[in-house]
């Protein structure tokens, strides 16, 4: 047996060297992949707020927010503060035998926080399992006498099978197994979504659906439900007994300018709702699902069924220490009167570079602190860059958008050190979704570099690219 590594050596480790070890243990194709780009180049020192500082010393702007993560910067202070005293103190993590103050006051945190009877928690790790766990929760109020379950054809609910089978992304374009009973609507479109209720229907008018799961604002795509469809649904679920599911995986905690996006329509209130990523202040791997009451205790609340669902890591000590500080400092900071500053900054902002690249800048679309650019090559360079590309690659419909958009991620970093990712549903956004702790010098700082990289023209992107990956 070689020699193991040690947490020194492990934070000594050259790029080379990590790159090497990831050939081998981890994954080629990653490397290929992320070790084309300049961050893929580069490893971190550390990082706090907005900022990423590399072992070089160049200090990188952080505009992805963590996919949702980072909501709280990168180590804000009173959640270092809180995890720190976690583990001064000695508190015990995991124990199925003793109740935990912690999972009992977020429980009853987040019952405060949410409207209606919204009142009980489960805290599993990731936002699939919380999916699956709602989804889980309505096949069980039905008492298994109802079979499907319906979702949008834009969804992205995650990538175990269950939540995977409920997701509608082109990210997801392996045909892995799907759960049964799955049946799709088209997004924010109440004649689909009625189609969709009337496929499932008896002619005694029973319905075989036993939950919707929804997103009312999607991440992946930009888009959010109107109002009056998110309502109408709402009442159609109500009378014919079904468990509307909001995902709020990516969206909770502030990021669209409400503490949960479905908050921003008084009176709306799901069944259930989905939380995770910023839930554990960029520290902790929580998640969590609430469920009104009603449809809880109906499905779990009684002896035989009281662990029916359940997980060794639920309700982890160190985890839900976190998120308490978390929903607190998500809170006492006013993330989402942060979040509508930010908005409104960016959508000012990015309205002007839309102006001043028309030829680039397909749409901006957002709410808060998340933003999508959609960007066109043009009418030319589509079909010449077509010609440059593999046959495989060439095949995809988003091919050149991936590349444009992905040139303009490059660019930003390369040339800005500033850190963005794209999203990928049906259309390619570059996503604009910074920290609600960034400032408002931050957002002029990022706004100022897309202007100069679009700039450059589709051409030159493209180019750049191409150099950047041949010289990797």
């Amino acid at each position: 047996m070689s020699e193991l590594i040690t947490l020194d050596q492990a934070e000594a480790m050259t790029t080379e060297q990590a790159h090497d070890l990831y050939r081998r243990y981890v994954s080629r194709s990653q490397v290929s992949l992320i070790g084309s780009f300049g961050f893929g180049r580069d490893l971190v020192d550390h990082a706090e707020g907005a900022w990423i500082h590399l072992r070089d010393g160049r200090r990188i702007l952080d505009f992805t927010g963590g996919v949702g993560v980072l909501s709280h910067g990168h180590n804000h202070p009173r959640i270092l503060a809180a995890r720190r005293r976690f583990q001064e103190q000695r508190r015990m993590e995991v124990h199925k035998n003793y109740f935990s103050p912690y999972v009992a006051a977020l429980s009853h945190n987040l019952a405060q926080l949410l409207p209606g009877d919204l009142n009980i928690s489960y805290f599993p790790n990731s936002g699939a399992e919380a999916v699956e766990g709602a989804v889980k929760l309505a096949y069980k109020y039905h008492r298994g006498r109802r079979g499907t379950v319906l979702h949008t054809d834009i969804a992205f609910h995650g990538k175990l099978l269950g939540a995977g089978s409920l997701t509608a992304s082109p990210e997801t374009h392996f045909p892995y197994p799907q759960i049964p009973g799955t049946d799709t609507f088209a997004y924010d479109d109440l004649s689909s979504f009625l189609l969709s209720l009337d496929r499932h229907t008896a002619s005694s008018g029973e319905s075989d659906v036993y939950a919707v799961v929804l997103e009312p604002f999607s991440a992946s795509s930009l888009r959010e439900c109107s109002p009056e469809f998110l309502r109408r649904v709402r009442r159609l679920c109500t009378e014919r007994d079904i468990v509307l599911i909001f995902d709020e995986v990516y969206t909770g905690w502030g990021k669209t300018g409400a503490l949960f996006h479905f908050m921003h329509h008084p009176g709306l209130v799901p069944d259930i709702v989905t939380t995770s990523k910023s839930f554990g202040g960029g520290k902790a791997s929580i998640s969590g699902y609430v469920a009104r009451e009603p449809i809880f205790r109906a499905a779990y609340d009684n002896l035989s069924d009281a662990t029916l669902h359940s997980t060794t890591y639920y309700g982890f000590g160190e985890e839900t220490a976190t998120a308490l500080e978390a929903v607190a400092v998500a809170v006492d900071e006013d993330f989402p009167g942060r979040a509508r500053a930010l908005g409104e900054r960016l959508e000012r902002g990015l309205a002007e570079v839309a102006v001043r690249h028309p030829g680039l800048v397909q749409q901006v679309t957002g709410r808060g602190a998340l933003h999508g650019v959609f960007l066109t090559p043009g009418p030319d360079v589509p079909a010449r860059l077509r010609e440059m590309l593999p046959t495989s690659v060439a095949r995809d419909p988003q091919a050149v958008s991936k590349l444009l958009t992905g040139a303009v991620v490059a660019a930003l970093y390369r040339d800005h050190g500033i850190l963005t990712f794209f999203g990928s549903n049906r259309l390619i956004a570059l996503i604009v979704s910074p920290p609600l702790v960034a400032q408002d010098d931050e957002v002029d700082l990022f706004v100022k570099a897309l202007d100069d990289v679009l700039g450059q023209g589709a051409s030159r992107l493209l180019a750049g690219l191409v150099r950047e990956k041949v010289t990797a």
